[in-house]
C-alpha cells in the first residue's frame, strides 16, 4: 500500500532504521557478553585443571589437600577407572554422569542430574604406572541467569524504545515538515490578484528556506509578467481607440455636411491615415505576441553589416532628405556578424526611422559599422537631436514608453520600436545600448557576435 503521507513515510523508515540499529547493537552486546563469560568460565576451568595437574605431578595425595583448601573450584581426578579424589560439591551436583571420553576434553556445558548447568573440561594426565583424568566444573548458574536478565531487559526494553521512536519520529517529522506545511498553506491564498504576496521563510540558509525563496522568485517573476501583461493590454486597448477614435470622428464629421469632392478626398485621406498607423500598430503587436510565444523562428547566417546598413539606408533616405537631414554610413572594413538578416534589418531600420523623426530638419544621422573586438560587431545609430532625459533612459526599451507622448503619437509612433528592436537584438544573442544627453544627441549602440 502507497503511503500518501510524507510524515508518516519519514516516520516509519526513521523507525526502521532506529529500530535495526538498535536491534544490531543489542544482538552484538548479548552475544560479545556471552562470549566474554563463557571465555572467562574457560580460563577459570584450564587455572583450575593447571593447578590439580601440578599437584599430580608433584605427590597425587597433594590433590586431597586442594579439596580441604577449596582453591580449585569443582572437580573429580581419576586414576583409571578408580576414584583417587572428589570435592563434596561435584557428588551433591551429581557431576559423575557426565560422559568423559578418553582423551582431553575441550571446555563444553552440561546439564547435571540436579538440574543446574555446569562447564566441564577434562585433561588425561600421564604418569609413570598411572593414568590421571582430571575433571574440573564451574556452575553456570549466576552467568545464565545474567544472561537472562540481559535478555529480558532487551525484550522488555527494544519494543519499548521503537515505540518511542515512533512516537518522536512522528513528532520529529511534524516539527520538520512544518515549514512545508506553511508554505503549502501559504501558496493556496497566492492567486493571481495577489501575486504580490510571498511565501515564509523561516531559515533561508536550510533547504526549506532556499525552496521557499525559489517560489518567491517565480512569484515576483509572475507578478511583473502579469504586471506587464495588464499594462500591455491596457496600453493596447487605448492605442486601438485613438486611431479608430478618429476614424469615426473623421466619418460623422463627413455626414454632418454637404462637401465638394476636394473635401471628401481630404476626409478620405485622413481615414487612410490613421487607418496606416491603425495597421501599423496591429502588426507591431502581432510581432511582439509571436516573439512572446517563440512562434518566430531566427536563421542566423554570415552577414555582411555594410550591405546590411546601406541598403536600411537606401530605404530611409527619402524621408531624410524631406527634412534636410544628412544620413550617412561610415563603414571602413567588412564587417561580418551571425545573425538572422531580416531582424537585425528591421531592428536597425526602427532605430533609423527613429532618428529621423526626432532629429530637427538639417541634423545629421551617421550609421557606424564596426568592428568592437575580436568577437564582436557593432552597429551604431547615432544623431544630433534633442536627447533623451536620463531618467527615460531606463524605460525606453518598454512597450508603449514614450518619452514626449504627445510629439510621438503625432509623428505616428506608437511606443513599440524599440521593444521590437531589443526583441530582435536579443534573439540574435547580442544586446543593445543607448548612450545620450538632452540637448546633445543620442547614440544607440547594436553590439552581435562576430
Amino acid at each position: 500500500m502507497k503511503l500518501k503521507s510524507v510524515r508518516t513515510r519519514f516516520t516509519l523508515w526513521y523507525t526502521a532504521a532506529l529500530a535495526a540499529i538498535i536491534l544490531m547493537f543489542s544482538s552484538g552486546t548479548y552475544l560479545f557478553v556471552a562470549a566474554s563469560f563463557k571465555g572467562y568460565t574457560d580460563r577459570q576451568l584450564g587455572q583450575h585443571a593447571a593447578t590439580i595437574e601440578k599437584a599430580l605431578r608433584y605427590d597425587p595425595k597433594e590433590v586431597r589437600e586442594l579439596i580441604a583448601y577449596g582453591s580449585s573450584g569443582i572437580f573429580r581426578v581419576m586414576d583409571g577407572d578408580t576414584p583417587l579424589a572428589a570435592t563434596g560439591s561435584w557428588r551433591e551436583a551429581g557431576l559423575d554422569g557426565f560422559p568423559a571420553s578418553g582423551e582431553t576434553d575441550p571446555p563444553r556445558s552440561w546439564n547435571a542430574a540436579n538440574g543446574r548447568h555446569y562447564r566441564l573440561q577434562s585433561i588425561v594426565v600421564s604418569m609413570p604406572g598411572h593414568r590421571y583424568r582430571i575433571t574440573v566444573a564451574v556452575d553456570e548458574g549466576p552467568i545464565r541467569q545474567l544472561l537472562n536478565l540481559l535478555a529480558t531487559i532487551k525484550i522488555i526494553g527494544i519494543p519499548a524504545a521503537i515505540a518511542l521512536a515512533l512516537i518522536g519520529g512522528y513528532f520529529l517529522a511534524g516539527r520538520v515538515l512544518a515549514p512545508v506545511n506553511a508554505i503549502t498553506a501559504k501558496a493556496r491564498e497566492i492567486t493571481a490578484e495577489r501575486l504580490a504576496e510571498r511565501l515564509p521563510v523561516e531559515n533561508p540558509d536550510d533547504e526549506f528556506g532556499r525552496l521557499a525563496d525559489v517560489f518567491n522568485q517565480t512569484f515576483a517573476r509572475l507578478e511583473d509578467s502579469f504586471e506587464r501583461m495588464r499594462r500591455f493590454t491596457a496600453d493596447a486597448s487605448h492605442e486601438l481607440r485613438t486611431p479608430l477614435t478618429a476614424i469615426r470622428s473623421v466619418g460623422e464629421v463627413g455626414l454632418q455636411r454637404d462637401q465638394d469632392a476636394g473635401t471628401c478626398r481630404e476626409t478620405i485621406a485622413s481615414m487612410l491615415e490613421e487607418a496606416d498607423r491603425l495597421t501599423r500598430l496591429v502588426d507591431s503587436l502581432k510581432t511582439l505576441s509571436s516573439a512572446d510565444s517563440g512562434a518566430i523562428s531566427v536563421q542566423r547566417e554570415p552577414t555582411d553589416l555594410n550591405v546590411l546598413a546601406a541598403d536600411v539606408i537606401d530605404c530611409l533616405q527619402v524621408l531624410a532628405e524631406e527634412k534636410g537631414q544628412e544620413l550617412i554610413l561610415d563603414a571602413d572594413e567588412i564587417v561580418v556578424a551571425a545573425v538572422d538578416p531580416a531582424t537585425i534589418r528591421q531592428a536597425l531600420i526602427n532605430l533609423v526611422d527613429n532618428a529621423v523623426k526626432y532629429t530637427p530638419p538639417e541634423g545629421r544621422i551617421r550609421v557606424v559599422v564596426k568592428r568592437a573586438t575580436a568577437g564582436t560587431a557593432v552597429l551604431e545609430v547615432a544623431d544630433n537631436g534633442p536627447g533623451i532625459p536620463k531618467e527615460h533612459l531606463a524605460k525606453i526599451f518598454d512597450r508603449f514608453y514614450r518619452v514626449d507622448k504627445g510629439r510621438s503619437r503625432d509623428m505616428g509612433g506608437v511606443g513599440l520600436g524599440l521593444a521590437i528592436t531589443r526583441w530582435a537584438v536579443e534573439i540574435n544573442g547580442g544586446r543593445i545600448e543607448v548612450e545620450s544627453e538632452e540637448g546633445e544627441g543620442s547614440t544607440f549602440r547594436i553590439i552581435l557576435p562576430a
